[in-house]
């Protein structure tokens, strides 16, 4: 990532993982479409009614992963071996700790947590059932998102894709054998997509173990207080900020389920579709992040500054081209999720396509988003997507709690698209600042992340 074209770099880099996190968006509709047409607009009620509750944790482990990577990526961009291993040991000490705290959390606070989300006693046993579930997988969760971070930061973004192909395709085969063949509902789709989860991560982790940088010795175990402080200074903001986030959501997932559980059905519908919405930017964030890092580790400000003008404009150009399909598809999509023969089939659908609408004509500022905050990680400034994560949150909050006095409940629809707005203001303001009028990059900042 030091050397070559910044825009065909991230491209090349980005695309695999576009592909892998479509693989993981399209086993999560899969969830969707077979619960919604193989037990019904209830169920698929009850698993959207998990979202910000699940989100709250999935967003936090992908943080810490996120953050706890950064350094490997820095230290690989100088060459120095000694500390990439480092910095993956640490990181494996770290998620593991991470993992086994959230895990006995989740399982404290979930069925209290649904009950304050306002949750349809008609679909909450079914929601509980699935959120259990999924909160039994964290560890693997973590695992997963640990293993495909460390990759990420070597620069390869194919492995990922592979591992996601393989627990999309075990993922679908599952879903039908729990729901379809063995009746287990909403608890089979649940543990279908824990099980895949683990695929994707042990294929991740035997090619971490073939890899020429980790050549594990005994002494690269012990602590490493500066790295793990390093660490900590990166993936906790990062975390805080997507729990703000998550929390924020939260409070619009009880608003919106006040509005009865075929508007929920709805939005479930295009909650599914919004990962294939964020699914190209999360994957162009992370190429940002590799490459920023690299060059940041490897004192090149004048490549960051030529990749940062690359990475904003594939991000308004791939955002245009996805909310063009939306608009244009969305319908047929979207119906893929109900089943026809319900008395409610066309309510909802009509309310998942308005939703997905609004979303579509606003994506732009989602991915430009992703640039700014992922660049600003990638050079340790972890302090603004907290603020970000603080900005979303009063957005959401703002939108559930006092649009909706004004407009009814057509604000809702509204609420996503403002607190991607909100954040995206923020972080652009100070990465433009530090990328541009920080003419040089101070040497005691190489390394730090």
């Amino acid at each position: 990532m030091t050397e070559g074209n910044p825009a065909l770099l991230m491209i090349s880099f980005a695309f695999p993982l576009m592909l892998a996190n479509l693989g993981q968006q399209l086993y999560m509709i899969v969830d969707a479409m077979i619960v919604g047409k193989g037990v019904g607009v209830e169920a698929l009620a009850a698993v959207g009614a998990t979202d910000w509750s699940y989100w709250l944790v999935l967003w936090t482990v992908q943080a810490l992963t996120q953050g706890f990577a950064i350094p490997v990526s820095q230290y690989f961009g100088e060459g120095n071996q000694e500390n990439v291993r480092k910095a993956v040991t640490m990181s494996v000490r770290l998620c593991l700790t991470a993992g086994i705290l959230l895990t006995v959390i989740s399982f404290i606070i979930a069925l209290p947590l649904l009950r304050l989300l306002k949750t349809p006693d008609d679909i909450f046993s079914g929601a509980s059932a699935y959120l259990l579930i999924m909160y039994g997988g964290i560890l693997v969760v973590t695992a997963f998102n640990m293993a495909s971070s460390i990759l990420r930061a070597f620069g390869d973004g194919k492995t990922p894709m592979i591992a996601m192909a393989i627990a999309a395709g075990g993922n679908v085969l599952l879903d039908l054998l729990f729901v379809l063949v063995f009746r287990w509902g909403i608890a089979g789709a649940a543990a279908a997509t824990v099980t895949a989860q683990l695929f994707a991560f042990f294929y991740c982790f035997l090619s971490l173990k073939k890899s020429e940088w980790l050549k594990l010795e005994k002494s690269d175990w012990q602590s490493d207080m500066n790295i793990i402080k390093c660490q900590y200074r990166l993936g906790v903001p990062l975390a805080l900020q997507h729990m703000l986030i998550a929390v924020g959501g939260m409070i619009l997932q009880s608003v919106i389920n006040l509005q009865g559980f075929v508007f929920i059905a709805g939005f479930t519908a295009t909650n599914k579709i919004y990962g294939l919405l964020e699914s190209s930017a999360i994957s162009l964030g992370y190429a940002v992040t590799t490459y920023m890092a690299q060059n940041y580790g490897g004192g090149l400000p004048q490549r960051i500054r030529s990749g940062l003008k690359s990475a904003s404009l594939l991000a308004v150009l791939l955002s245009a081209v996805i909310s063009a399909g939306m608009i244009l598809g969305g319908r047929g999509i979207l119906g893929l999720f109900i089943d026809q023969r319900n008395v409610n089939a066309a309510n909802v659908l009509e309310i998942a396509y308005h939703y997905l609408f609004v979303m579509s004509c606003l994506l732009s500022s989602l991915y430009l988003l992703y640039v700014f905050r992922n660049t600003l990680q990638s050079m340790g400034n972890a302090t603004a997507s907290l603020w970000s994560g603080i900005g979303e949150l009063f957005a959401r909050v703002f939108a559930a709690c006092v649009l909706t006095s004004m407009a009814g409940r057509e604000a809702l629809f509204y609420a996503e698209p403002l607190a991607w707005i909100s954040a995206m203001l923020i972080v652009a303001v100070v990465c433009l600042k530090k990328v541009w009028l920080e003419p040089e990059l101070k040497q005691k900042e190489k390394g730090k992340g």
